[in-house]
């Protein structure tokens, strides 16, 4: 089947090899996922591809290694339960990203989430982007994400029955990170809609592909983006998102977050059986969603501690192990295993370094990325591992060197130490683990 690469990217599609093998991510808000569709994801993941999924760090899914012909099939069965792709890679708005720390603005930043992704999605107006454009709506600032995004929006709390966020701009990793400024506190709900699209239109008009918006920041400066911005908002149309009722959809207030139990998945990488197992344990009691978090785990989120532990039971018996542990804080990109950008077999490393280091990892937060596009968000963890450029031995085999990088502050990471062989990063990391 001969098909259009390119042209294939603003549905959710990528090659993954040279075999022409595809990726294809489905778009997530808030990494909010009903029991149904992942019932539904399950069954087409062990039909389809690799028979396992990539959970990412931004609260997405991916099926790896699809055939061209097996696209149409999967795309009929997701929409069938209210999934979908478009616009999950290429120039176009993102899955929205939401804070995995089920803070206390949890819900109001999964309904704001999931609000923007169907308002943007699909959305002739703010597609053929010069690339790709990432929001995330946070609960509270744990993890620093608002850093990295081009566009977050962080709860700080109610007003007078109003919820509000501080609003950063203009961040963004990849070959030359740059963390976000904060453009604006305590922005009621309201307003974010008409800010949102003005920095879209902005971005859109004066930005040459493939660049990010954090390049307009670079060569114009801040006071003259804000200038834009003023000038943009003065013309745009008043408009918002209106909502007749509550429309939290988890039972997760701020002082029940201790119920959400966690299903550990090493380096992202879950199997599709296995999802179809937790699956079917979260609606045998009743549960109606699962949520894909930003550290690449799953979160189950029951109502009552009962409920909880009937949960836990059913997954016990399922065979689903090592829940209400301390989860490990690593976080991995496919690296070569399944991107076709990928400069090391990440997992591989992660499976290596766990074995050095055993339960030490999970007192440091850890993220090993693949290529310097930084997918992992290494410069967000307490240690990062970028692969850099490889190195050729006297046999013609390719060796991959590492970036090492350290984060101290509310900034982001910085370079601690480069080029080193798999041997010398494990060096490096001994006295800071």
């Amino acid at each position: 089947m001969e098909i259009d690469i390119k042209a294939l990217r603003i549905e959710g599609i990528y090659q993954q090899n040279d075999a022409g093998q595809l990726m294809m991510r489905v778009k997530l808000a808030g990494g909010l996922l009903s029991v149904p569709q992942a019932a539904a994801l399950a069954r087409l993941g062990q039909q389809y591809g690799s028979g396992a999924f990539h959970l990412t760090t931004r609260g997405s899914l991916e099926f790896h290694t699809l055939e061209a012909d097996q696209i149409g099939p999967i795309q009929r069965s997701m929409a069938a339960v209210g999934l979908f792709s478009r616009g999950a890679c290429g120039g176009a708005v993102r899955g929205i990203s939401c804070s995995s720390s089920f803070g206390r603005g949890f819900n109001h930043s999964q309904v704001l989430a999931r609000q923007l992704l169907f308002h943007f999605s699909g959305n002739p107006h703010f597609e053929g982007l010069p690339k790709k454009f990432k929001i995330a709506v946070e609960a509270d600032y744990t993890g620093s994400r608002h850093l990295i995004q081009d566009l977050a929006f962080v709860y700080v709390g109610l007003e007078e029955g109003r919820a509000l966020y501080d609003v950063w701009t203009g961040g963004g990793l990849g070959r030359e990170p740059q963390a976000a400024i904060l453009y604006q506190q305590r922005v009621a709900e309201s307003e974010l809609l008409p800010l949102t699209e003005s920095i879209l239109r902005i971005y859109r008009d004066n930005v040459q592909p493939p660049k990010r918006l954090k390049s307009l920041l670079r060569s114009r400066g801040e006071a003259e983006f804000r200038r834009m911005l003023a000038a943009e908002l003065s013309k745009a149309a008043p408009v918002q998102f209106r909502n007749g009722f509550d429309k939290a959809l988890l039972p997760l207030p701020a002082e029940n977050a201790e119920l959400k139990l966690l299903v550990p998945v090493f380096a992202g990488e879950l199997p599709a059986e296995r999802l179809g197992i937790i699956a079917a344990a979260a609606a045998a009691v009743g549960l109606d969603y699962l949520v894909v978090t930003t550290n690449q785990d799953l979160a189950l989120l029951p109502a009552d501690p009962a409920t909880r532990q009937r949960l836990l039971d059913a997954l016990q018996q399922a065979g689903i192990t090592g829940l209400d542990q301390p989860p490990q804080q690593l976080r991995v990109c496919p690296g070569n295993h399944g991107c076709c950008m990928g400069l090391a077999a990440t997992r591989d490393l992660a499976t290596q370094l766990q074995q050095a280091f055993g339960t030490r990892l999970n007192a440091r937060s850890l993220a090993i990325s693949g290529c310097a596009n930084s997918c992992a968000q290494p410069q967000l963890a307490e240690l990062g591992i970028v692969t850099g450029k490889s190195v050729r031995d006297e046999d013609g085999h390719r060796t991959p060197r590492f970036n090492l990088y350290r984060r101290s502050g509310e900034g982001l990471g910085e370079r601690i130490a480069e080029q080193l062989t798999q041997e010398e990063l494990q060096a490096a990391l001994e006295p800071l683990l």
